[in-house]
Parts: C-alpha cells; sequence; structure tokens
C-alpha cells in the first residue's frame, strides 16, 4: 500500500475530525457509526483490554508515551498534537478528545463519558446489521480490572462477553485468577460460546498445550484462521503461584509452524489475535511470515490505522484497538485467492452519548452489580484535581496511591506498580469504593513494608525500566515504570542498562548507597506473602483526608528527550 492509499484508507476508515462534531455524527443516520462499503468480504471487530469495565467512564490517554532510538516519533508512541497532526485530526472535538490527552477536563465535560458495555453492545449490533457474520475478537484483560470481576472471580465478565457476542478471544490478566479458575470460566462458561485461543500456553511438564492454539472460522466462504497469543511475560510480571504448572513466552519457532499447519489447512486468511503490546506485535509482524493481520492488545495504545509491516514473504498489518472499552476496532478486508487484496480501518469512539444502552445488556449489567451496588457506592473522599493514571512514569491516581502508602504505614518511599488500567476522575467528583477497587482490584493486593538499602532501590529502578526501554521489544514486558513516592531521581530512557536512574534523592538528601530505607509498597509476586489489602489503605487515607487537593505527580526529571513526540 502507497502513501495515497494510506491516506485513502485513513480517510475512510476514521472519518475526519469535523464529522464527529457535525450535525449528521448526532443523528441516527449519516454519523460515525455507518460504515462504508468498498467490496469487502471479511470484517473482523476487535476489542482488547476493557480491564472489566461494564459501566461507562472517563478514561485519559497518556501525555508520556516514548518511543527511544529507532522507535522514536513512530506509532505507537506518539502523543497530544503530535499523534492530532500526524492522522490530520482537529484538536477540541470528538476524535481529539478520544485520542488524546489534550484539554482533558473539559472535553469531557463536552464529550460525556466513553464505554460501557451496553453502549458497546448497541454499536456491535449495529455494526454487525452493516456487516452480517461479522467477528468479534477480544484481545484478553477483560476479566479484571474492577471490584465486580474480583469479588465474582470473572463471572460477570464472562457472562457479559457471552452477551456481547465475542466469538474468539486470549488472556493476560485472567490467568491472575489462578489457572484451575481460568480452566473452569473456559469449559464451562465459555464452552461451545467463546473460544479461548493461547498457542504459547503449555503444561511446563510434558509441553503440551493448554489451550486450543487457534480455531478456524467460516464469513462469506472466507476460511479464516485464528491464532491465539496470550501474554507472554505472565510468569514473571505476576505471583508464579498462580499458574504454576503453565510456561509462556513469544515463542517464535512455535508461532511459525502453527501459521505452516493452517496454511496447509488452506486457509484463505490467518489472524493473531495477540496481547504482546504494540512493539512486540510489530517486531513479531517482520519476522513470522504468512500472518495477513495482528488484532493486538496490552499497551493500550489507541492507533487509529494499521502499521503495514513488510516481511520476507509480504506485509502484515499490525493494529491496537485502545482499552477500557472506549474503542470497537472494525477491520474490513477483501480476500481473494488467500491474499488481502485490500482493506479499510475504523478504530470508533464508543461515546456513551452517542449509542443507546442495548437493553439487554443494560439489564445483564444491573444484575451483575445489584448484590453490591451499596459497597461500591460507599463514598470515602472529594478530589480537587483531575485523578488519573496512563503514562510511562505516573499519574496523579497513583499518586494518592504512593501518598496513602507513605502515610499510612509511615514508610519514607513508596512504589506502585506501573499499572495502566483505572478509570479517571474529574475534579470535583466523590471518590468511592469502587473508584479505587478500579485501581488496584487485583488477586495479590497486600502491602508490604521492608527496609532496602539505597544501592537495592537503585538496581531495582534500573530493572524495570529495562522492562520499558531495552533496545529489543522482546525484552519489554509492556508495563510502566514503577511510580515512586517521596524519593526524586534523574531518567535517561536511551542511556544503556544500568545508567538509565541517576541523582536519586530523599528530603534533599543523596540516597546513600549502604544505608536502609523505609519502603512501603504492593502488589508482591514473593510467595507467602501477607499484609493489609491495598485498597483498605488507600480507601482509610482518603477517608481522614476528606478532600484530595490536586496532587503533583512525582515523576522523574527526564534526560535526553527533548523533542520527542511521545512527550506532550
Amino acid at each position: 500500500m502507497d502513501r495515497r492509499e494510506f491516506l485513502r484508507a485513513l480517510a475512510v476508515g476514521a472519518a475526519s475530525g469535523l464529522a464527529l462534531d457535525s450535525k449528521e455524527a448526532l443523528s441516527a443516520k449519516g454519523g460515525i457509526y455507518d460504515l462504508l462499503n468498498f467490496g469487502n468480504n471479511v470484517t473482523l471487530l476487535h476489542l482488547t483490554d476493557c480491564h472489566a469495565q461494564l459501566q461507562p467512564l472517563y478514561y485519559r490517554e497518556p501525555s508520556v508515551n516514548l518511543g527511544m532510538g529507532k522507535d522514536a516519533g513512530k506509532l505507537p508512541h506518539l502523543v497530544g498534537e503530535a499523534l492530532l497532526k500526524s492522522f490530520n485530526m482537529q484538536r477540541g472535538n470528538r476524535l481529539s478528545h478520544a485520542f488524546s490527552h489534550l484539554d482533558f477536563e473539559h472535553a469531557a465535560r463536552t464529550f460525556g463519558k466513553m464505554g460501557g458495555f451496553a453502549h458497546l453492545a448497541a454499536l456491535v449490533k449495529k455494526v454487525r446489521e452493516q456487516r452480517p457474520g461479522a467477528l468479534l475478537l477480544d484481545g484478553g484483560d477483560s476479566w479484571q480490572g474492577s471490584a465486580t470481576a474480583l469479588w465474582t472471580r470473572g463471572a460477570d465478565m464472562a457472562s457479559a462477553s457471552k452477551l456481547l457476542g465475542v466469538d474468539v478471544m486470549t488472556g493476560h490478566w485472567e490467568f491472575t485468577l489462578g489457572a484451575e479458575r481460568v480452566q473452569e470460566l473456559v469449559t464451562q462458561e465459555l464452552k461451545g460460546r467463546i473460544d479461548f485461543v493461547a498457542h504459547n500456553v503449555k503444561t511446563g511438564d510434558f509441553g503440551d498445550p493448554v489451550f486450543p492454539p487457534y480455531v478456524i472460522k467460516e464469513m462469506n466462504g472466507v476460511a479464516i484462521a485464528i491464532i491465539g497469543q496470550a501474554y507472554p511475560y505472565t510468569p514473571v510480571a505476576h505471583p508464579r503461584r498462580l499458574a504454576p504448572d503453565w510456561t509462556f513466552g513469544i515463542q517464535e519457532i512455535e508461532l511459525q509452524k502453527v501459521v505452516n499447519e493452517v496454511e496447509i489447512k488452506g486457509v484463505d486468511l490467518i489472524v493473531l489475535l495477540s496481547h504482546n503490546g504494540m512493539d512486540v506485535d510489530l517486531k513479531l509482524a517482520s519476522r513470522i511470515l504468512g500472518i495477513d493481520v495482528i488484532l493486538g492488545g496490552h499497551t493500550h495504545d489507541a492507533v487509529p490505522n494499521p502499521v503495514l509491516v513488510k516481511n520476507h514473504r509480504g506485509h502484515t498489518l499490525v493494529t491496537n484497538a485502545g482499552s477500557h472499552g472506549k474503542f470497537l476496532g472494525v477491520l474490513d478486508l477483501q480476500v481473494k485467492n488467500r491474499s488481502v487484496a485490500g482493506y479499510q480501518y475504523s478504530l470508533l469512539p464508543v461515546f456513551s452519548n452517542l449509542l443507546p444502552p442495548d437493553k439487554p445488556m443494560d439489564e445483564a449489567i444491573r444484575r451483575i452489580r445489584a448484590p453490591f451496588e451499596k459497597k461500591l457506592g460507599e463514598r470515602l473522599a472529594t478530589t480537587e484535581g483531575l485523578l488519573y493514571r496512563r503514562g510511562n512514569f505516573t499519574g496523579t491516581f497513583d499518586q494518592v496511591i504512593l501518598d496513602a502508602l507513605m502515610e499510612v504505614k509511615d514508610a519514607e518511599i513508596a512504589f506502585s506498580p506501573g499499572f495502566r488500567w483505572g478509570a479517571t476522575l474529574l475534579p470535583q467528583q466523590a471518590i468511592t469504593l469502587e473508584d479505587v477497587m478500579n485501581q488496584t482490584a487485583i488477586s495479590y493486593p497486600e502491602t508490604v513494608v521492608t527496609e532496602m538499602t539505597g544501592e537495592a532501590i537503585k538496581n531495582f529502578l534500573e530493572d524495570v525500566a529495562d522492562n520499558l526501554f531495552n533496545p529489543d521489544p522482546y525484552y519489554r514486558q509492556g508495563g510502566d515504570m514503577v511510580r515512586v513516592g517521596g524519593l526524586r531521581y534523574v531518567f535517561d530512557p536511551g542511556a544503556a542498562m544500568g545508567r538509565r536512574v541517576s541523582g536519586l534523592s530523599l528530603r534533599g538528601q543523596p540516597l546513600e548507597a549502604g544505608k536502609r530505607y523505609k519502603v512501603a509498597s504492593w502488589a508482591p509476586l514473593a510467595e507467602g506473602t501477607k499484609g493489609e489489602p491495598v485498597w483498605d489503605v488507600v480507601a482509610s487515607y482518603l477517608k481522614a483526608k476528606k478532600v484530595i487537593r490536586a496532587p503533583q505527580p512525582n515523576q522523574p526529571r527526564l534526560a535526553g528527550v527533548e523533542g520527542n513526540p511521545g512527550l506532550a
């Protein structure tokens, strides 16, 4: 596809910023949810990283998503004005609000909340009316991220996904429910309705597949192989005890074998449903031959148009469809003679006030939430500032968690994981228990207080930094930098391993390598750790404060990033 074709596809698929604010966009017909036909015979709908958010929400996109070296200035490492410019979007309209952090509070109050499974279900049905037989693929991180998902151990999301009409899914945070529970949901709740595929999850003893590696579906006479690629770093990023007998990994060689196998079976289209993260997918697309499309997830990147990656056999389209139910990816394909002859792509923002809720889904969500409604609505405090969690280094809700850890646990320093899930709160909103759970609902929530030397702290930060900024995408776990409270430091993402962190100081004094410091943290990976759940710590802190002033995120001083379009 040349530049002209790319721009045409973008114009068709993403629509213009003006269209999103036009009268036609607000009407039942002729709006952003009415797709153009171009002779396609396959349509793939893509949802990923909803993190169990059944209700409409605000979710601020990042102002920091740095790409370094050869990745600088390339998707997905564009934010703010740089992203809008790259896709000819205008600032201040619905499209700008959906894809960027710019003017977030004003835009959120103007355009309303996004997502919500009742509104998403309405959009899926609307698209399927226009594209009969379209397949809905879920890239994972669906069964974790809310109180109800934690308390029902994923049952709420399994039932909602069935009602949504998901055809195929793969996983990541799903595995933190524990191997036994995942198998129970897959074999009992999803059986006959949703295919759970993951070629790279094997038994540790004999290397047998735990789940089917792929499934073959048919649409308009086109045979489509959908291969699952679950999150490869699950045993490293989460406690090993949760899936002790399963192995993961990228498994390039095995993936190529699976692609070759489905080719021999005579399929017309090969799709990888991935939870690798977009940087990993871009590298994978350049090395694995025969994959036509990668529908990716994990890094929450809302990419308006696919990236076309060249390899030794041809090209692979790589997408990433955002997160939190904010978007539905719609990929239309012309498939002829077992190859892709053309495509158009629409990453449709799910504006809750433009999509009347689907009644069956709305009623189902009410039933799911009913037993927990009073507890979820417990008011803990009010925020005077915007509370968000997104970006390479920190966010304001991260800062609230760090401040709570330091104050409640009487610690000098606090660490909070670089998670990027969790709804955003606008100034003057009440902070409820549900809001806290949206930031903390995991199956290993224990808080820990320990002593660490200055040298150990430095080494820990360097280790996490390499997971984020290693030059080789295969060594990036796709998370964000650990959030740090109390401690100040300088960070150079382009430096060599072991040299990215410098200038560590605490209360204006240099951190001493041999001195021991009191550190509070949560989400421990170690076996047998006991401690107060982090949501209790944060809730008690909020109740005591009653009003949360606008937090100032403790972001490190960045070096070597001048002019980087991944930094607003």
